[in-house]
């Protein structure tokens, strides 16, 4: 009896710690995959307009907020439309801000998902 108990307690144990392990590798994935898509979207940007380092690493901050106050809403819930909207022209209003005229104009046209 007591090696069943015993074992009990050590089966319990053990997805105790599978648990606290499984929570701690989910929070720098996250980070990963927001800095990933911002860098596909700063490059994927950069082929298409061509523009300086110094304006790289702006826009790629830029995307990189973008897509973390993105990922934190669902657009297609009718009450979050406008906070939506509202994201999305900060990204703009930051990119005009980093952007020249032309290249703007340019960003204006490239294909956003």
């Amino acid at each position: 009896m007591k090696k069943i108990i015993t074992l009990c307690l050590f089966v319990f144990a053990m997805f105790i710690g599978n648990q606290s392990v499984v929570a701690q590798n989910t929070v720098p994935k996250n980070k990963i995959e927001i800095n990933g898509i911002a860098a596909e979207k700063t490059e994927a940007l950069r082929k298409f307009i061509k523009f300086s380092d110094e304006q790289r690493d702006r826009v790629y901050q830029a995307q990189r907020e973008y897509t973390i106050a993105s990922l934190n809403v669902n657009p297609q819930d009718a009450s979050q439309k406008e906070q939506v909207k509202k994201i999305e022209d900060r990204l703009e209003t930051k990119m005009k801000n980093i952007l020249t005229e032309e290249q703007f104009s340019k960003y204006k046209e490239f294909p956003q998902d």
